[in-house]
């Protein structure tokens, strides 16, 4: 063989996994929108690649995530939602419902997977639970059913207070809505409730000596990303101090000190957030896959805290606890 032609092949050998590489598909990116902040819902973020994995999609590998942060700055979400689009994502994983109003008024065509609480329906996020039809579908907690739920926990836990408070986040898209609920199970218990509004640490306070002025006897504190994953500690530091029993509606605030905590397993329905944008990069269509819902919701009761506040768990409440903190 001619040196010529020698050379000639070996140059079109190491050609070939170069022009391999070339055809490969790019690797699709996703947008990761939420009102929160990086450090405050690790856990919840590592659920969310679980479920991707469970699809076969590995961040860094055959996966890219865009993560769009607001540091609890809800206004700055239209904003990042906007980024994305034009950044041409193929598709946006919204985490609660200000962040999914923001994906859905920013886009109609690029798919949207919410993790979201509330009305799914009334906000406009899809037409129907069984048949989303349009470019968004998710997972909907229903945690305005669930704060009256929690309400009658508390109820049971501290049948002498008669004064009760639901701690509001206004700036929730479903802050009325869940309100009346309580409202409307509080008149079943025959009880009174003030219903306090906060959406600053500062304000957050304020309440809390609100609820001190009233002689409260007993806090439900709305289920709100806001408060679960950036003033988790002052919520429960100010009931501490103020001697205030109070429910909550992740299991976090019972393992850090809270009285009691009502509702659904986050890190699950996460895990399910991923496993469907997963299931959309693979060709479904969000139209054709319906609004998940839990099934199970946890209850956790914190003893030690109970009784620095002088209360006796009932017997039938500790019987339907899923965990108790000794």
């Amino acid at each position: 063989m001619r040196r010529r032609e020698f050379i000639t092949i070996i140059a079109g050998a190491a050609a070939w996994p170069l022009a391999a590489r070339a055809q490969q598909p790019p690797m699709p990116v996703i947008g990761l929108l939420s009102g929160s902040s990086p450090g405050a819902i690790p856990h919840l973020v590592a659920a969310l690649h679980r479920g991707l994995g469970d699809t076969g999609f590995v961040d860094g590998q055959n996966l890219a995530i865009d993560y769009r942060w607001a540091d609890g700055r809800f206004d700055r979400l239209p904003t990042m939602a906007a980024e994305l689009v034009r950044r041409q994502v193929a598709l946006i994983v919204a985490l609660a419902p200000p962040s999914a109003l923001a994906a859905k008024g920013a886009t109609a065509t690029i798919p949207i997977v919410f993790h979201s609480g509330g009305d799914v329906v009334k906000m406009g996020l899809v037409a129907s639970l069984n048949r989303p039809d349009g470019n968004a579908t998710g997972v909907n907690l229903f945690t305005q059913a669930v704060e009256s739920k929690k309400l009658d926990l508390l109820s049971k836990l501290v049948p002498s207070a008669e004064t009760f408070a639901y701690l509001s986040n206004p700036n929730n898209p479903g802050a009325e809505e869940r309100a009346n609920e309580v409202r409307d199970a509080a008149r079943l218990f025959g009880r009174s409730l003030h219903v306090v509004g906060a959406s600053t640490p500062a304000e957050i306070d304020a309440a809390f000596a609100t609820l001190v002025d009233r002689r409260v006897g007993a806090l439900v504190v709305m289920a709100d990303q806001y408060f679960d994953d950036t003033r988790r500690a002052q919520l429960v530091a100010l009931a501490a101090r103020n001697a205030i029993p109070a429910i909550y509606g992740q299991r976090e605030y019972a393992l850090e000190g809270g009285l009691i905590s009502y509702g659904t397993n986050l890190a699950e329905t996460h895990r399910h957030t991923g496993n469907y944008a997963g299931r959309i990069l693979k060709g479904e269509k969000p139209s054709d896959l319906p609004v998940l819902r839990p099934t199970k919701f946890e209850l956790l009761i914190n003893l030690k805290t109970a009784k620095t506040l002088g209360l006796s768990i009932p017997d039938n409440l500790l019987t339907l606890a899923d965990e108790v903190i000794e």
